[in-house]
């Protein structure tokens, strides 16, 4: 007879009964610290940024975070909230400090394209070759749909020591920080952490001027752009994430 296995949190524990027997599981965060790397991070890090979240009156550790990235302005942000019915506050942004190929999305393997779209982080890497990385569900289910079929690409990440051939890179103590904000985010039940990255800041008006010029021959690249600042606009309006989904044509719908 096979029993069910239930599931309690302790502290920085999971307890896991089955079959009438208790047995102890670390929790993401303990999991995480294990790897020396990531204790050192934490031993580095985490002090500075309960500092830095009570100057902002923001709650530690952070219940949800959302990431945004925007490729012309070269600009990460960010956002944190303390429970899921409180809006999104600001944190704070990075300098994406390298980047490759152009505005607009990734659609084929070795296009050197960073992803444009909505994206959720899902894989935190302790053994990364560029310090730390965290990855992205690239492609999905849009991308699937309008990138090549055979080779669209994959293996995109968010990591440290400035160098890119498509994915979003910034410094080593930024990727730090992220990475420690991201795991106590993991560990208090945040599963799926948005990432979005977008073309430009739609609220800079260079970054849009620079925008209009290179889509204005291009019906699907503006097409696509106006999804994505739905998007954006809704959430600076509500600093909540709107929903989206994704139609038989790979188009994002926002709601």
């Amino acid at each position: 007879m096979k029993y069910p296995v239930v599931k309690f949190m302790f502290g920085s524990f999971v307890a896991l009964i089955a079959a009438g027997q208790v047995f102890a599981q670390p929790s993401f965060i303990v999991q995480q610290k294990s790897y020396g790397k990531v204790g050192v991070v934490f031993q580095r890090q985490e002090d500075s940024l309960k500092n830095e979240f009570a100057k902002k009156k923001l709650s530690w550790p952070p219940k949800s975070i959302y990431i945004r990235s925007f490729k012309y302005d070269q600009l990460m942000e960010i956002w944190v909230k303390g429970n899921e019915k409180e809006p999104y506050r600001f944190f704070k942004s990075y300098a994406v400090c390298m980047q490759s190929g152009k505005l607009g999305p990734k659609r084929i393997e070795g296009d050197y394209q960073v992803p444009e779209g909505f994206y959720y982080i899902n894989e935190l890497n302790p053994n990364s070759n560029y310090h730390l990385s965290l990855g992205l569900n690239y492609p999905n289910a849009s991308d699937r749909i309008l990138s090549d079929s055979l080779r669209p690409g994959g293996e995109i990440y968010i990591h440290g020591n400035c160098v890119s051939v498509g994915c979003i890179a910034i410094n080593d103590q930024p990727i730090e920080e992220l990475y420690v904000l991201t795991t106590w985010a993991r560990t208090n039940g945040q599963d799926f952490i948005p990432v979005h990255v977008f073309p430009v800041k739609y609220d800079e008006k260079n970054s849009m001027n620079y925008l209009s010029g290179i889509a204005k021959d291009n019906a699907a690249l503006r097409n696509f752009e106006a999804s994505l600042k739905e998007a954006f606009d809704y959430f600076k309006e509500k600093k909540q994430l709107p929903a989206i989904l994704i139609n038989k044509k790979g188009e994002y719908i926002i709601d």
